[in-house]
């Protein structure tokens, strides 16, 4: 069964390309192990970036590569359906 987070992010990303997008929050789709299989990242200025296992990166950044820590997550773990609600807007 796969697990769901939501993280806020209140630093900008320090990249030229995107530093001016504001901070923001993160989304994540996990396995059990903590392997992320979605990723979505909602900026300040409303951007947004979708991340899976078949679109991996774009210009401006990537699904990550390193398995979440799901004892750190723990405290932003949500529904999926309020993730799904977020992916699909």
């Amino acid at each position: 069964m796969n697990r769901y987070f939501k993280r806020p992010w209140d630093e900008t990303t320090g990249d030229l390309s995107t530093d001016d997008w504001g901070s923001s929050v993160y989304y994540f789709e996990t396995d059990q192990t903590g392997d992320v299989l979605r990723q979505l990242e909602v900026f300040t200025n409303s951007r947004r970036l979708k991340y899976t296992t078949e679109y991996l990166q774009d210009e401006y950044g990537g699904l990550s590569e390193v398995p979440l820590d799901l004892d750190e997550f723990k405290e932003f773990e949500i529904s999926k359906d309020e993730f799904e609600k977020e992916w699909f807007q």
